[in-house]
């Protein structure tokens, strides 16, 4: 195994973390925003699994993310509605529950299909 090559993936990924974090809080919450939607991870995602593991897996990992996209909408979704009535914690944890069950719901559909 790769230490440095895996040491790089975990800077880069953190990175945009830090990106975000600073963007939201010294600039514009939104300009955070657009950077924690943008397929910044995603990309660096295909790009190392390319690398690694070729063009099918990539494909696989491509659709798979496409699919699970779904889940994760309805978690900022339902994040943003439980942060109007409950701390933030409960709102994570309520949030996380739906991201949960959706995933859930979502694996159980692509397996049939």
């Amino acid at each position: 195994m790769d230490y440095l090559y895996t040491l790089l993936k975990f800077v880069v990924g953190g990175s945009v973390i830090v990106g975000v974090t600073l963007l939201a809080e010294h600039a514009d919450p939104r300009y955070g925003g657009m950077l924690a939607a943008a397929p910044i991870i995603t990309t660096l995602a295909f790009l190392f699994t390319y690398s690694e593991a070729g063009r099918q897996t990539t494909q696989q990992l491509v659709i798979s993310a496409f699919w699970f996209a779904i889940p994760t909408l309805l978690f900022l979704l339902a994040f943003y509605f439980l942060m109007e009535r409950f701390s933030l914690l409960l709102s994570l944890g309520g949030a996380y529950g739906i991201w949960i069950g959706a995933l859930l719901v979502m694996n159980r559909i692509i397996t049939i299909m």
